[in-house]
């Protein structure tokens, strides 16, 4: 996924206690690429503050550092299990969601399929995390389902059967998608799952926060999560665990996170992620709503204003912060840049592979990838503000204007 560079909001309507982003060369600069990455909140850099400082011992320590340490990480460990309905001991820190997902397919085919053969199995559109564990399996000998979505990216809940009949080591679907924002049935794929004795890894990085997400209402065996999408650091995840699932670890050489993530945790960013996401879950519906509402205005004004603009994955439920919309006769790295130079941050669906430009394999999957036009997501967030969509509203529909009257000479 091709993304601008940061830019942030300096409008003072924007929510108590956010402290900014650098506007670094425009102070109109408009923020719209949260799914990409958020801004720390400042709740969670002051529960960090101690553990970069004074409290810097390492929890496997059983002196009164190390002890002050483990007691953090367990906290942490705890207040994040609740956040989703889960158990302490079913949390495992991980550097971050791609980490979390690796573990989660590729760690339970090695401790169930490899060297026995078997399946792993997840849907066409998942993050490239989930795809490329499903490729490393493949090369170890798994036979790689990919499972089939519709024009709005819902998933093939057949398609889900049939490969539920091969039995596979693990079933990847995420709960919403990175690109279009599109809600999968979650709750009818962990079922069947459990139905047919298959593990069932659910991908919620882009879910949590937006929409609820419990383990204890939706039964996932594995559900990855990641820090710099909810206003904690980059550089920190969990991936759930349920009791009794077996996943062999990906590195080996100590016993932290139950062995099966080896290595001196991160106890600041441990602390930063469980604050983050107790302040997601506790905003989570009153935060829906809003966005929903600024989400549905940007779309309503941008479709009115550009001649041939599609929302992809218009027809499906979608988490309410994500919109991607594709504008026919539009380069699309004009287009980002020409957005990018207007103050605004966005992210395309396309990705640069070796110099040469490859559509997003979500819209190749939804069918709506085209050559000819621009895939722009358009993601918001909680420093989102009602006169920063009316902006880009406005700002928008010139930008485009100007590239077609250009690539039309």
């Amino acid at each position: 996924m091709v993304s601008s560079p940061g830019r942030g909001s300096a409008h003072a309507a924007a929510p108590a206690g956010y402290d900014g982003i650098d506007p670094e060369v425009r102070m109109d600069a408009i923020y719209l690429d949260h799914a990409a990455t958020t801004p720390v909140r400042p709740e969670v850099r002051a529960a960090m503050e101690p553990y970069l400082g004074p409290r810097f011992g390492n929890p496997s320590s059983t002196h009164r550092w190390g002890r002050e340490a483990r007691a953090a990480l367990e906290d942490a460990r705890e207040r994040l299990a609740a956040a989703i309905g889960a158990r302490r001991g079913e949390i495992v820190f991980t550097s971050g969601g791609t980490e979390a997902d690796n573990l989660a397919v590729l760690g339970r085919w090695r401790a169930v399929g490899l060297g026995r053969g078997g399946a792993v199995a997840c849907s066409a559109i998942e993050h490239k995390a989930v795809l490329g564990a499903a490729h490393a399996a493949a090369a170890e000998g798994a036979e790689e389902i990919l499972l089939a979505v519709d024009g709005d990216g819902r998933l093939d809940l057949g398609a889900l059967d049939e490969a539920l009949r091969a039995r596979p080591a693990v079933v990847a679907v995420m709960w919403a998608n990175n690109e279009v924002g599109t809600l999968q049935p979650v709750a009818e794929v962990a079922a069947r799952c459990r139905e047919a004795g298959v593990v069932f890894h659910a991908d919620a990085i882009h879910a949590f926060g937006k929409v609820r997400v419990r383990v204890d209402e939706v039964p996932c065996d594995l559900l990855a999560l990641s820090g710099h999408k909810i206003g904690a650091p980059k550089g920190i995840g969990a991936l759930y665990v349920r009791s009794g699932v077996e996943l062999q670890p990906l590195v080996h050489g100590g016993s932290q996170e139950r062995a099966l993530r080896p290595g001196t945790e991160n106890v600041a960013l441990a602390v930063g992620l469980a604050v983050a996401a107790e302040l997601a879950a506790r905003e989570q519906e009153d935060e829906g709503r809003r966005l929903a509402l600024l989400r549905d205005r940007l779309e309503a004004r941008l479709s009115a204003a550009i001649p041939g603009l599609v929302v992809n994955g218009a027809g499906a439920a979608r988490v309410p912060q994500t919109s991607n919309v594709s504008i026919p006769g539009v380069e699309q790295d004009a287009l980002l840049m020409a957005l990018d130079l207007e103050g605004i941050a966005a992210s395309g669906g396309s990705a640069c592979q070796s110099g040469t430009i490859e559509p997003s394999h979500v819209l190749v999957a939804m069918g709506r990838a085209s050559a000819d036009e621009a895939a722009v997501r358009l993601s918001l967030g909680r420093t989102t503000t009602d006169g920063e969509i009316d902006a880009a509203a406005e700002r928008i529909p010139r930008i485009v204007e100007r590239i077609r009257a250009l690539e039309a000479r």
